[in-house]
């Protein structure tokens, strides 16, 4: 091909681009701050979920350079989280006469409803639940049970954190970077 299809090839791309709407999710949007300017004006909330709710709200702030306290934030990002685990395998043995049954396999879920609160207002922006599921398995040391269960924990927060970032730059892209 010569330079000149490539050229052309390139710039109808673009107009392409340009004509359906696209626009950055994290980058200035217009006049609009962008999500990621909104973002360090965001403090979030604790959690009250024991280490899965502290790993979480450590993800978002990592994740959206937020707030960790609530002086100077324009917004407040309100997490109530929930989790439980589900015996997923049955190991069946018989030791003698008796019937001995084992639980090898956990799955984890952690379950996060939120809401985006302007400060002033009050005003609720946007909410909603997202969800994830890990799983780990139940060995002979306890020890080693226990850090598969929070590596579950900590693989659930920081799922949930990516799917969180992504759900509030998209509200901020849709409302021109300006949360109303």
């Amino acid at each position: 091909m010569k330079r000149t299809q490539i050229l052309l090839i390139v710039c109808g791309a673009g107009l392409a681009l340009a004509a359906c709407g696209f626009h950055p999710l994290y980058g200035k949007i217009g006049a609009g701050p962008g999500a990621q300017a909104v973002f360090s004006s965001v403090y979030v909330a604790p959690i009250e979920l024991e280490k899965a709710g502290y790993e979480l709200r450590n993800d978002l702030i990592d994740q959206l350079q937020a707030k960790s306290e609530p002086a100077g934030a324009s917004y407040d990002l309100r997490i109530v989280a929930r989790d439980r685990n589900q015996a997923i395998a049955i190991q069946n043995e018989h030791v003698g006469n008796l019937k001995e049954v084992e639980i090898t396999r956990y799955n984890y879920t952690l379950i996060a409803n939120y809401e985006l609160v302007e400060r002033k207002t009050q005003k609720v922006l946007t909410k909603g639940s997202e969800s994830s599921l890990s799983a780990y398995d139940v060995v002979a040391n306890p020890y080693a049970t226990q850090v598969a269960k929070e590596d579950a924990q900590s693989r659930s927060a920081q799922d949930i954190a990516d799917q969180l970032r992504i759900r509030i730059a998209v509200y901020l892209a849709q409302h021109d970077g300006h949360p109303q």
